[in-house]
């Protein structure tokens, strides 16, 4: 008995480990039969933003086309989540405009984001955002499981493609009450009879009205095409961010577009097409470049001024409805009408940005342009010509004024010329110029008499000045820092006193607004004592003009009432050698003849006497008019 039951309890032991057996091979076999499902990355359109995926990281694939300039890109290389996903792909150079798979990979808001042009995308700048991201080339990361189906943060996904997920809208919760999931589209029917309907919500749900509402309404809209969209998603969608303009090429600009007959409707098309295509690439705004239009022909007009449209896509749009006026091509008459009238405060000239000037010419003027562009030149304008198809050598005889845009420009250095052969290759010069109305550093005719030096002033407070000569001294000074631009990066003010010791009462660095120089002026207190001039330029010299900016005319203005107790020639010649100007100021005893040593040359241009002090105020307009000239004269090449 005990023999037959081993026997059987062996028997089963071997079939149990058989079926063991072929049960591991059969899941063996099954293993090598099931292959592992291959990733597809999502599709996904170009006007998809970035904001609209809830997923941290995933990877993508891109349509072709997405080069397109409504795709909007806020950033670079770090993007704003309200960007194109796929238009930040182009310009940031990860895939071209066929389109391709990304990498997106979600990162923390940005204080701020340049704007800049690559690759065919002109990307927008941003004070701030709530989220960001980067896109890479689409190299799965190792331990890292990317979505085949994206998560969107509304009822309705910007890509409707199969097999796509999207994230339910939950309904407040309200007191009282338990709120119910709801999907999407059956929040609300589709036989609403108006399907425009808005729920407004009360400011307060009181005890009664949830009563009578046991089923509290979403706070959101009804839309029949869209099914229910929370309020907080429709201002979601609504909060387009507003570009502040690239910061880098801050400059108040002006196009004075040929609208003469001769010109025809064709090319002027194509002007305006011009126009657009550089309103585009500047990245518009208040923090950045401003841009206004004039069309001239027999008269100029301006069609919009600096302040009427602050981002590029506003200002694409006057462009479109501008007209041409016809008539001659007066360009003279409109550079004059742009000097007179387009600059001002009225018009959203904004006094601490460059005054930019771009005259397109077809072929040549019809009047005379030297005069009216040196006097625009001398306001602080950079005229830029673009001459499209100039006169060929039998048409020479009919231009009026021979080699006209190197009379205009502010510079003959061909940075401010353009010559584009034929009006079909114009497109070609929109970044050229955009590049270089952006470079403010060379804009040489921003810098004007009025807005570009560091002017210490040198006071006498020997005794013989006393206290009420010296109050009138110190308003002379007053007078003359009221007529320059006082800024960090405009006209500067210092000034020292001396008799025979030397004091610096401020330096140029220590106000940089009018008011505060004006008031520091008042608030020098008189010293008294002898009159050590020469010790008083050198002075000047190291405690001033040393610390002047490269970038700066120094101007030094000494007044005194006397003869110096010291030498002044080697300390004036000291000054002249360092590229000071110096203009002498002499008032009652003042020596002429150290006062023609101590001045720049020629003597007569930069020293002036008063026979009292009460007549120092009747010298003012002839100092601002002497330093305007001698700025004015520089050579323009």
């Amino acid at each position: 008995m005990g023999i037959v039951v081993l026997t059987m309890k062996a028997a089963v032991i071997e079939l149990f480990l058989v079926l063991l057996v072929t049960g591991i091979h059969s899941n063996k076999e099954m293993t090598k039969k099931i292959k592992r499902p291959k990733f597809t990355a999502p599709q996904i359109n170009c006007d998809v933003k970035a904001g609209k995926i809830i997923d941290p990281e995933f990877i993508v694939k891109c349509p072709a086309g997405c080069q397109d300039s409504k795709y909007h890109v806020y950033g670079t290389d770090v993007y704003a989540s309200y960007s194109s996903v796929c238009g930040a792909a182009v310009h940031s150079g990860v895939i071209s405009n066929s389109g391709g798979k990304i990498l997106v990979r979600k990162v923390a808001g940005q204080s701020g984001y340049k704007g800049s042009y690559s690759n065919g995308v002109q990307s927008l700048s941003l004070p701030r955002w709530r989220e960001s991201f980067i896109v890479s080339e689409s190299k799965p990361k190792k331990g890292i499981s990317y979505p085949s189906a994206l998560t969107y943060s509304s009822s309705r996904s910007p890509a409707t493609k199969a097999g796509e997920t999207t994230k339910v809208y939950q309904k407040p919760s309200v007191p009282g009450t338990t709120a119910q999931p709801a999907t999407p589209m059956q929040a609300l029917p589709t036989t609403t009879p108006k399907a425009t309907h808005t729920a407004l919500p009360k400011p307060s749900l009181s005890a009664t009205s949830a009563t009578n509402s046991p089923r509290p309404q979403p706070v959101g809209h009804r839309n029949q095409e869209m099914g229910f969209v929370p309020n907080e998603e429709l201002s979601t969608q609504s909060l387009e961010p507003v570009s502040q303009g690239d910061p880098n090429c801050k400059v108040d600009l002006s196009f004075l577009i040929d609208g003469g007959s001769g010109i025809g409707k064709r090319r002027f098309r194509i002007q305006k097409q011009f126009l657009e295509e550089v309103a585009q690439a500047l990245d518009i705004g208040p923090a950045g470049p401003l841009m206004g239009v004039v069309q001239y022909g027999d008269n100029p007009a301006t069609q919009f001024n600096l302040k009427t449209h602050m981002n590029s896509q506003d200002l694409k749009t006057a462009i479109k409805k501008i007209t041409q006026r016809g008539g001659l091509s007066n360009v003279g008459r409109a550079i004059s009408f742009v000097t007179k009238n387009f600059f001002s405060k009225a018009n959203g000239n904004r006094g601490g940005a460059p005054n930019v000037a771009v005259v397109m010419v077809d072929g040549w003027p019809t009047d005379k342009v030297e005069e009216a562009s040196r006097l625009a030149r001398e306001s602080g304008i950079n005229i830029f010509f673009i001459t499209i198809e100039g006169a060929v050598e039998n048409e020479k005889q009919y231009v009026m004024e021979p080699n006209f845009a190197n009379k205009a420009v502010c510079r003959t250095n061909g940075f401010y010329s353009l010559n584009v052969q034929s009006w079909f290759g114009l497109h070609k010069t929109v970044q050229p110029l955009v590049k270089r109305v952006c470079d403010t550093d060379r804009l040489a005719c921003s810098k004007t008499c009025l807005n570009s030096a560091d002017i210490g002033f040198v006071i006498d407070g020997s005794s013989s000045v006393g206290t009420g000569n010296f109050r009138t001294v110190l308003q002379f000074v007053a007078n003359l820092s009221k007529e320059f631009e006082i800024s960090d990066t405009d006209t500067r003010i210092g000034a020292v006193q001396y008799t025979y010791e030397q004091r610096l009462e401020f330096g140029f660095d220590k106000y940089s607004t009018k008011p505060d120089i004006l008031n520091a002026i008042k608030r020098v207190g008189y010293w008294s004592g002898g009159t050590s001039t020469g010790a008083a330029i050198n002075y000047a010299l190291e405690q001033l003009f040393q610390k002047s900016k490269p970038n700066k005319r120094k101007l030094m203005i000494l007044i005194t009432d006397g003869r110096s107790y010291d030498d002044v020639r080697i300390p004036a010649m000291a000054a002249h050698q360092k590229g000071v100007i110096t203009y002498a100021i002499g008032i009652v005893w003042a020596a002429q003849d150290e006062l023609e040593v101590i001045a720049t040359h020629p003597a007569r241009d930069h020293s002036f006497f008063v026979d009292e002090f009460d007549n120092l105020y009747k010298t003012v307009p002839r100092i601002i008019q002497n330093i305007c000239t001698e700025f004015n004269s520089q050579p323009r090449n």
